[in-house]
């Protein structure tokens, strides 16, 4: 009896030449099971080394058109205009994923097909989500996602490879729209910009594994303190970010995109590493300094808890949400401003009362903090922005970062 893996040609003949004599086999007998056995192995030899080509997905599509009776008109509520027909049928265009669905559901043309690879099948829908709004001319000028023809038509497929880069899940996206929605923000910001900003943030922090793991139990509000102090420092940008890193959380610059209005978020990668990103729209020492410790400060206090994995905030934005959110961005605010000027000092300071550069600069020295984060607190308490001017740092960041 032939009952082993068949891995020759002439094997595989021999075996062919058995089944030939027992296809007269009768049900339930040795030979019938003998039969159904050398069939299996014959199968599974001719999967491997005799394997057909998949026809290509344009071929596919003119046999089926053939099939059904359809003239390329027949083809517009699937692919979206005559002259997109045209130029699909002739190789001259590429099918895009919404135009594979659609001739998948209504011509029957296996996912396999179009992918071009056995037993695959078109990536999860993710729903609420229009591919084309997202600034792809933005995101391609600037690199984020790679150069593609009719980049509106094939918007799904560039922002679902941008965001593989970010998260595994293609889900995390939907969350993010979800997320968002209760966070400081201003009225007018486009989120789809808005999420491709934080999208990117997160694949900037997974592109550059940190060595050590973040622990929540050791990074505390006083940890935001030490870090107020190296303000006191030229460096102390980048000397606050080794600090950071060394405690297992990324901080990532990047620009913010139009329509943002976004000075910072912190968020939470799928490892649960924690991430701080900063656009530096104002490119000013004192503003650096607030919006960092406010980021460090939705770690300490509210990051990854409750199902919180994501804070964006337009500090510019004073009147925000309502109840529990409002809450949350107060005590985030009382935090940063507490690390970096206690209010037990700032109230009885002459700084206060009298904020002349002079005040300023002893108070700094006094607290060890850069005098600009004094000036921006005597601006922001006083609602002008003229005082102090030449205080606040203005244009000494982002040369520190480089961008």
């Amino acid at each position: 009896m032939i009952n082993k893996l068949i891995k020759t040609e002439a094997y595989y003949n021999l075996v062919l030449s058995r089944i030939e004599d027992l296809m007269d086999a009768e049900a339930n007998t040795p030979e019938a099971e003998e039969l159904e056995l050398l069939t299996t192995l014959v199968e599974l030899y001719e999967d491997e080394h005799y394997a057909m080509d998949m026809p290509e997905p344009i071929d596919a599509i003119k046999f089926r058109m053939e099939q059904l009776g359809l003239n390329q008109k027949g083809l517009v509520p699937f692919i979206g205009s005559k002259s997109k027909v045209s130029e699909i049928l002739n190789n001259k265009r590429p099918l895009t994923l919404s135009m594979m669905r659609s001739l998948h559901q209504n011509l029957g043309i296996p996912a396999e097909i179009f992918l071009q690879k056995t037993g695959s099948n078109f990536p999860k829908a993710i729903l609420n989500i229009e591919w084309h709004l997202f600034p792809l001319k933005e995101m391609s000028k600037r690199g984020w996602i790679h150069p593609i023809k009719n980049l509106k038509d094939s918007a799904e497929e560039a922002i679902r490879l941008f965001m593989s880069d970010c998260c595994l899940n293609g889900e995390t996206i939907d969350a993010c729209f979800r997320e968002n929605s209760g966070n400081r923000i201003n009225a007018k910001t486009d989120m789809y910009a808005l999420n491709s900003w934080c999208m990117r943030i997160m694949s900037l922090a997974q592109k550059k594994p940190l060595q050590r793991k973040f622990n929540p139990t050791t990074f505390t509000s006083d940890n935001l303190k030490e870090i107020a102090k190296l303000s006191f420092f030229d460096e102390g940008p980048l000397l606050a970010r080794e600090f950071l890193e060394k405690h297992g959380i990324h901080l990532t610059i990047e620009r913010h995109l139009p329509k943002t209005y976004l000075d910072g978020a912190a968020l939470l990668l799928e490892d649960s590493t924690p991430v701080v990103g900063l656009t530096l729209r104002y490119d000013r020492i004192d503003n650096f300094w607030f919006c960092l410790l406010h980021e460090l400060a939705h770690i300490v206090l509210h990051l990854g808890k409750e199902n919180q994995n994501l804070f964006v905030d337009d500090m510019d934005v004073q009147t925000f949400g309502a109840g529990k959110q409002k809450a949350i961005e107060y005590e985030a605010d009382y935090l940063a401003r507490e690390s970096l000027i206690p209010n037990e000092v700032w109230s009885s300071s002459t700084a206060k009362s009298n904020p002349t550069k002079k005040n300023v600069l002893e108070l700094a020295e006094y607290l060890k903090v850069h005098p600009a984060c004094i000036a921006g607190k005597v601006r922001f308490e006083q609602n002008n922005f003229k005082l102090l001017s030449r205080l606040v740092g203005s244009g000494k960041i982002r040369t520190l970062f480089e961008i």
